[in-house]
């Protein structure tokens, strides 16, 4: 199918690869923008960051985090129940953080793909 016959809600084909990735995350894990581009050998985190800002809805969001484990801003909410319900590990806040929020652990939570030969081409 050549780019003129597609359809005008077609994703790009660069988005469709990062919605893949991240519906690949297991339940718990997450990946770093920047572990995304990497596993796809191409863009960056800004990049990945933007895919899913202005598709990742439909696709688990919150597996898909910055690489210091801060809560996306304006989600915070929806993402910890996400997080509570998956058992995704977290760190505490310390008093002087902003709002108090957790994060997430990335040392135990952080996926890196292990499983993705299986389905990945």
């Amino acid at each position: 199918m050549s780019e003129e016959s597609l359809p005008a809600d077609a994703l790009p084909e660069y988005a469709e690869r990062v919605l893949e990735v991240a519906e690949l995350i297991p339940p718990g894990r997450v990946m770093t923008y920047g572990d995304i581009a990497e596993w796809l050998e191409e863009g960056g985190p800004r990049q990945v960051g933007r895919v899913m800002a202005l598709y990742g809805g439909a696709v688990p969001w919150w597996r898909v985090t910055r690489s210091d484990g801060a809560l996306l801003p304006g989600h915070e909410l929806d993402a910890m129940a996400h997080y509570r319900s998956e058992g995704t590990p977290l760190k505490e806040a310390s008093r002087s953080a902003e709002g108090h929020l957790p994060r997430v652990d990335m040392r135990r939570a952080r996926w890196d793909g292990g499983e993705r030969a299986e389905g990945h081409t």
